[in-house]
């Protein structure tokens, strides 16, 4: 699947805004807020239940990683997610 086509698939789902449960939320986090080095891709099954996490790392800007945004996608779509969130922007990386 190509970058553009992932990335409006993903961003679809994220405009649908919370529909229930399962939720699936993306957060990208990298050493500046212009380039995203890992995202963190959390899946909650229902209310109150505890996330389960998957992290993704990238030597490039993951959000343009067409890999990594094709596999974000086929994991929205195989966990059947009601609700898609995206954090905005990136967050910051601490060191130490």
């Amino acid at each position: 699947m190509n970058i553009d086509k992932a990335k409006k698939r993903i961003a679809k789902q994220v405009k649908k805004g919370f529909n229930g449960y399962p939720k699936i939320s993306l957060e990208y986090f990298g050493e500046t807020a212009d380039s995203a080095t890992k995202i963190v891709i959390s899946f909650i099954s229902e209310e109150n239940s505890e996330p389960q996490e998957q992290t993704f790392f990238s030597d490039s800007d993951a959000r343009e990683d067409e890999t990594i945004q094709s596999t974000l996608v086929k994991i929205i779509e195989r966990s059947d997610a009601k609700t898609v969130v995206e954090i905005e922007g990136v967050s910051i990386l601490s060191c130490g």
